[in-house]
């Protein structure tokens, strides 16, 4: 093995975060015809998310039994589908280097992991009781779920749409 020649070169082999191959490789691994499963997934527990907390905010403004029903399995759907994205996103996480090398995702990731918790926990909650799961701590814990929801949402979409990290090819 040869010395390096360059500071330059020294500083690449010593930390290969540095490497400009390393930052440029952000492509998805994890598709189907060129389109992100991760990104194809995570509409769903989003959109679940939000519908637990509005059908909370309906049980808690009409009293109707029907609404507990709606909030027990869309938060159980959002639980179960945000799990299947997380798997995806942690897949890609882990094996794609321009992804991993920034500490952003890992961002993302901590919060996405703390949001399936959540999911998690207000899921568990309504399983004894839907009904009476609601008021006060079920609906609480679907604010804070949708709160949760904004915020990954919102960081993934930075990396997505500032980093190009999972977009397509990025060295174009």
């Amino acid at each position: 093995m040869s010395a390096p020649t360059s500071k330059d070169e020294l500083h690449r082999n010593l930390d290969p975060l540095h490497a400009e191959n390393v930052f440029s490789d952000t492509e998805t691994r994890i598709a189907i015809a060129g389109h992100p499963i991760h990104a194809m997934l995570v509409a769903f527990p989003i959109a679940l998310t939000m519908c637990t907390f509005g059908a909370d905010l309906s049980y808690w403004w009409t009293g109707d039994a029907f609404w507990p029903r709606v909030a027990l399995w869309a938060i159980g759907a959002a639980f179960l589908m945000g799990l299947l994205a997380g798997i995806t996103g942690t897949v890609e996480l882990l094996i794609v280097p321009g992804i991993r090398a920034r500490p952003p995702s890992w961002t993302h990731f901590v919060i996405a992991v703390a949001l399936l918790s959540m999911l998690g926990a207000n899921f568990g909650y309504r399983l004894t009781g839907y009904e009476t799961a609601v008021l006060p701590f079920g609906v609480l814990l679907s604010a804070l779920c949708a709160g949760f929801t904004a915020l990954t949402g919102w960081h993934g979409g930075k990396l997505v749409f500032d980093y190009r990290l999972g977009a397509g090819d990025s060295k174009s």
